[in-house]
């Protein structure tokens, strides 16, 4: 079965549980709308490869981790765009949940979401008992406090925030979250892999604080100039454009370099280089990535 399969039979089920009776008819149809509302799922993309590339002995293990990152990003883009946020009302080109459904199923569904992650987590943990604990640990680092994406989210809220660590938190903690569960999901050491997610994660950031600043909104799918707009910090306003990218650049590069010797090494360097085209703004990519 191919990854992007696994990726949405895993994310199916999770939804299929939290939908089933006597779950609150609107609530259920929201949950839904978060969930498969055409994104990318880079992150639990990147979480199968590192499983692949460790053997992935228990795909049950795996897929539920992939699916649970992806809920908690899920999650995390439901409160970004509630009103006491970014107050966006499209996201991926589609009207944002609260936009539907209202701020209070808004609120309810990214908790929702977050609790459905951690009980996908638990229900596969069944297949090797003794990974469980280190993969939750993981994944909910992650998200929570001090340096996941809630801490992320909280770095909006105070003054001067150092840009490193607010983007270490919102966007890349949860890249590393990828990498790390992948390879303990398979039963592997998670060190080799942390420096993957490391570069990927602010990778991202970047090339969405470059989307932001360059696209309009029709590229985006998504309100744009968000971060001039709100004050959040950002590379472009730190580096410059030209700068952000020579920036994006090298850490695509240091990406790729980080990978461990391992068989599935070449599936993994494809999927870095798929994502450098897809993430640089086109009228900014260099030939490498055109």
């Amino acid at each position: 079965m191919d990854t992007a399969t696994r990726i949405e039979q895993a994310l199916t089920a999770a939804v299929a549980r939290a939908e089933a009776p006597p779950a609150p008819p609107k609530l259920a149809a929201a949950v839904r709308h978060a969930v498969f509302s055409g994104g990318a799922r880079v992150r639990p993309q990147l979480c199968l490869a590192v499983a692949k590339a460790c053997g992935d002995d228990t795909p049950a293990m795996s897929d539920a981790a992939a699916a649970a990152i992806e809920m908690l990003h899920c999650a995390s883009l439901v409160h970004d765009d509630l009103p006491c946020f970014d107050d966006a009302d499209i996201r991926r080109g589609k009207p944002t949940v609260h936009a539907v459904y209202g701020e209070p199923l808004g609120v309810l569904v990214g908790d929702a979401l977050i609790v459905m992650a951690f009980e996908a987590l638990a229900l596969a943990g069944a297949a090797e008992p003794q990974r469980l604990p280190a993969l939750t640990v993981t994944i909910a680092r992650a998200v929570g406090t001090p340096a996941g994406l809630v801490a992320g989210q909280a770095w909006e809220s105070e003054p001067n925030p150092e840009l490193i660590a607010y983007q270490r938190a919102k966007t890349g903690a949860l890249f590393v979250a990828a990498s790390v569960a992948g390879a303990v999901a398979a039963g592997s050491d998670p060190g080799p892999w942390r420096g993957l997610g490391e570069r990927l994660g602010d990778a991202y950031q970047i090339a969405d604080d470059l989307r932001d600043a360059v696209c309009t909104p029709e590229e985006l799918g998504k309100p744009a100039g968000q971060d001039e707009a709100l004050g959040r910090p950002n590379a472009v306003a730190e580096f410059g454009i030209d700068g952000a990218l020579a920036r994006l650049q090298q850490l695509l590069g240091e990406a790729v370099d980080s990978i461990p010797d391992c068989p599935g090494a070449p599936d993994l360097q494809q999927l870095v280089l798929l994502q450098a085209k897809r993430l640089t703004p086109k009228r900014l990519a260099p030939a490498s990535v055109a």
